[in-house]
């Protein structure tokens, strides 16, 4: 079978979601001819660790003013004309059986599905589809009530200004009706993104199916030498992702300060945002731009980890790696993180923005190192569900249906 993978970003621009196309692209080459059609230059084709990426460049790359972050030119809501032209000519070039797209560059290849007649597989990794930001969030600080007009417009607005923010809620509803009549099946990555899409009022079938890491990471975890420098092995506390607001570093922060003295240290693994606190207690250190091998290395050797988001985190990955490593995880029962971890069993629960009850499952774990390896052995086990030997079946027999039952 011939699979076009559709994503905005591709590895060497790394983030949950590239990583999550790159594994699949390797895992799918073994059986299957993949190739990664992605943004980049105009025409642009490459081998990147073996796997065939060709490049398209939307229409939106010379407006970098409509980027938070300049040289990440996310795909638009609704169809890219030149990307629609791009993607056409490609598909009729690689003449794929399936095309499988991640968020929103599937606006533009929609188009040319009918002309195309090849299947279309949506995986949403986010809220993208109902909600403009994508991050079901209201105002920045509490999980959305659902969406509506008014109250969406408003905070998309204030998400990417007026102009921008008005244009991007209105492009979003035009892609929503184009996502209803041309995507033939989506995958939701876990129930909260299934339900806070909608995805059962929708009309177009969908499963959900998780993330999942590399088999060999169990290994890989395993096999970990030693703790990042100037550390001792399970004496210190870790935070993996980005050093957001959102991702509760404020919180665990004002957590982490209220454990008494002597405590575990806090290392703090990710990339500084505008949200990233200047002053850190006593104990917590921020290490910026780490690899994925360090960033394995740091979770086989932490005491346990720490997520403590304040948003629908959809299906973060870093709470399977610290299950890969045997490791208990402190987190909020929000988004794909309640699929992963439940409370007294692989992991401690608080509810999310809960300084106080933080620090109490922080403290409770650094004492108890009983507990934390009982809860560490039995998310190594939870974990195997969502390996890639578990979950990359699944997601082929959805290719296989709509292959061979169109």
């Amino acid at each position: 079978m011939k699979i076009a993978l559709l994503a905005q970003f591709y590895p060497p621009v790394i983030g949950g979601e590239e990583r999550h196309v790159r594994n699949l692209a390797h895992y799918l080459h073994d059986h299957h001819d993949v190739v990664v059609i992605t943004q980049g230059p105009a025409g642009g084709e490459q081998l990147r660790e073996g796997i065939r990426v060709r490049t398209v460049q939307p229409a939106t790359a010379s407006l970098p003013m409509l980027y938070s972050e300049p040289d990440r030119t996310y795909a638009p809501p609704a169809p890219d004309p030149r990307m629609t032209v791009a993607l056409r000519r490609l598909i009729r070039e690689e003449q794929p059986d399936v095309v499988h797209a991640h968020n929103w560059i599937v606006n533009s290849v929609l188009p040319s599905r009918r002309s195309a007649n090849v299947p279309v597989v949506l995986t949403l990794h986010d809220y993208s589809h109902a909600c403009a930001t994508k991050r079901y969030m209201r105002a920045d600080v509490e999980v959305c009530s659902g969406p509506a007009p008014a109250r969406c417009l408003s905070c998309c607005r204030v998400h990417y200004g007026t102009v921008v923010g008005t244009a991007t809620y209105t492009a979003n509803l035009a892609g929503q009706r184009l996502r209803r009549h041309h995507v033939d099946r989506i995958i939701a990555v876990s129930r909260a993104v299934a339900r806070h899409n909608r995805l059962d009022d929708l009309g177009v079938p969908y499963e959900v199916i998780p993330n999942f890491v590399p088999d060999d990471l169990l290994t890989k975890m395993a096999g970990a030498s030693s703790p990042p420098e100037g550390l001792v092995s399970e004496g210190y506390i870790l935070f993996v992702g980005d050093l957001s607001a959102e991702k509760g570093v404020d919180v665990l922060l004002a957590a982490y300060q209220r454990l008494p003295l002597p405590r575990l240290p806090l290392l703090m693994v990710g990339r500084r945002t505008t949200s990233t606190p200047r002053e850190l207690p006593e104990g917590a250190t921020i290490a910026e731009a780490w690899d994925h091998p360090r960033v394995v290395q740091a979770f086989a050797h932490a005491a346990f980890a720490v997520a403590p988001s304040i948003w629908p985190d959809p299906c973060p990955t870093v709470v399977l790696e610290a299950m890969a490593a045997g490791r208990a995880v402190v987190t909020t029962p929000l988004g794909g993180i309640a699929d992963m971890v439940r409370q007294d069993r692989e992991g401690l629960v608080v509810a999310p923005g809960d300084a106080t009850g933080l620090a109490d499952a922080l403290e409770r774990l650094s004492k108890d190192r009983g507990y934390r390896d009982e809860l560490g052995t039995a998310g190594r086990t939870r974990v195997h569900r969502y390996l890639a030997s578990t979950v990359l079946p699944r997601i082929e027999q959805v290719y296989t249906h709509l292959v061979h039952g169109r």
